[in-house]
């Protein structure tokens, strides 16, 4: 039937409302449509279809679905025994179920009782006590990496107080010192502290950089109006008026440094001898201590020469980077000039390579040259990129109690581990 359009002027795709059939469509097949209809027809009507097959097929299904509606719902209710055959339970095949403890057709009947239900059962071999099998759940898993983490922080946090690291005979004073800013001069003295205090040495930081990062990395109150190494460096204060006890870690302390240091440089030019005031006080500290760590600011000034002069070992972290080792000819400069006029005692114990990127070629070249330049100076243990030790001082912790399992924390404690067996070989044990 032949739909018109609505208007002269309506599209001719326009969908009529009333037969919701398109316009474009002819309403009559076209010869081709018709012909094309009319081969399926007879291909439809060429295939023989066979009624008796229908019939047979039917009657077929109609006896499956009898037979399961007369099948008993439990079969095989016994653990460990087969389930009963199909053709068992099959009214055409004439044969009747089987009853439990009966026997079999076509085996002899045994001779004694009836078995009971548990003599039905499938045996299971038994396994001699060497040959048992081993549940997966009971096998040793070291080489997971959760495992290995766990391991590495119990053996850093030391909880049974075993003395893994060996304490020294005397007390040593080192100085943490580089001129270029950024290279990890507080995050080492902090994290080795830390490290050291774990394992039964007792361990005292002095902050000397007025922006006081060492007091904030060990929850240390640093605020102005407390006694700080300002007093001590300006008025003569003991030191051990200025030290804090750090929390939760019984052998470290900390003087911590307050905003007032800044201007100590200049409060101290008309002083006499004022670059022996801190050893000074430092040999006045009445507490037995074995380590001294004294964290200096990012330069070359008075503040730092105080610490070279109060030292007897200098510790350098050097950044695996260029620009590192740009600056590291005039710290070494100024440490011949201390020595020579100062302090003869002050030497370069030690170098420790930090931010290693193993990823980049710039780190393995830098870490190279150091290595050949300073020889067994430098420490077997380097401190790689982490973002577990960039986190730690957010929350008032060293990466050794933030993340005790993590890369940073293992390469400290590597570190630590190194220090005090160098010092111990050097100078024996306590």
């Amino acid at each position: 039937m032949a739909v018109s359009s609505v208007g002269t002027g309506d599209s001719p795709n326009r969908i009529d409302e009333g037969s919701m059939v398109r316009e474009d469509r002819p309403a009559e097949p076209t010869a081709g449509y018709d012909v094309s209809q009319q081969r399926i027809r007879q291909a439809l009507a060429e295939v023989p279809v066979s009624r008796e097959t229908e019939s047979v097929e039917a009657e077929r299904v109609s006896q499956e679905r009898e037979r399961e509606r007369e099948r008993p719902r439990s079969t095989g209710t016994v653990y460990g025994t087969r389930r009963r055959p199909d053709e068992y339970d099959d009214p055409s095949s004439g044969q009747a179920a089987p009853v439990l403890g009966a026997t079999p057709p076509g085996r002899a009947a045994a001779t004694g009782p009836a078995p009971l239900a548990a003599d039905t059962t499938t045996a299971v071999p038994v396994t001699a006590p060497d040959e048992a099998p081993v549940s997966r759940e009971t096998e040793p898993e070291d080489d997971l990496p959760l495992a290995m983490e766990a391991r590495r922080a119990v053996e850093i946090l030391n909880p049974s107080g075993a003395a893994l690291i060996p304490r020294p005979a005397k007390r040593r004073v080192m100085c943490i010192a580089n001129q270029k800013g950024g290279v990890g001069k507080t995050t080492t003295a902090v994290n080795l502290a830390v490290a050291l205090a774990l394992h039964g040495s007792r361990v005292l930081v002095v902050d000397l950089d007025p922006q006081g990062n060492a007091s904030t990395g060990l929850s240390v109150e640093h605020h102005t109006g407390l006694n700080s190494v300002y007093d001590c460096l300006t008025d003569g204060l003991p030191l051990a008026e200025a030290t804090q006890q750090v929390e939760g870690i019984p052998n470290l302390w900390c003087v911590p440094a307050t905003i007032d240091l800044a201007g100590a440089e200049i409060e101290l030019v008309s002083v006499v001898a004022r670059e022996q005031r801190l050893k000074r006080a430092i040999e006045s500290y009445p507490e037995p201590l074995d380590y001294v760590f004294i964290d200096c600011p990012p330069s070359l000034g008075l503040l730092t020469v105080n610490a070279l002069v109060a030292a007897e070992e200098v510790l350098i972290p050097i950044q695996c980077e260029y620009y590192a080792l740009e600056g590291l000819g005039q710290l070494l400069r100024n440490v011949e000039l201390v020595k020579a006029h100062l302090n003869p005692a002050v030497w370069i114990s030690t170098i420790l390579l930090t931010m290693y990127d193993g990823r980049t070629k710039l780190a393995d070249q830098v870490a190279q040259e150091v290595r050949e330049h300073f020889g067994d100076v430098v420490l077997e243990a380097v401190i790689p990129r982490s973002v577990r030790v960039s986190e730690a001082p957010g929350y008032g912790q060293s990466v050794m109690t933030y993340d005790p399992g993590s890369r940073g924390a293992t390469s400290y404690f590597d570190a630590a581990k190194q220090l005090a067996q160098r010092g111990a070989a050097a100078g024996g044990e306590a």
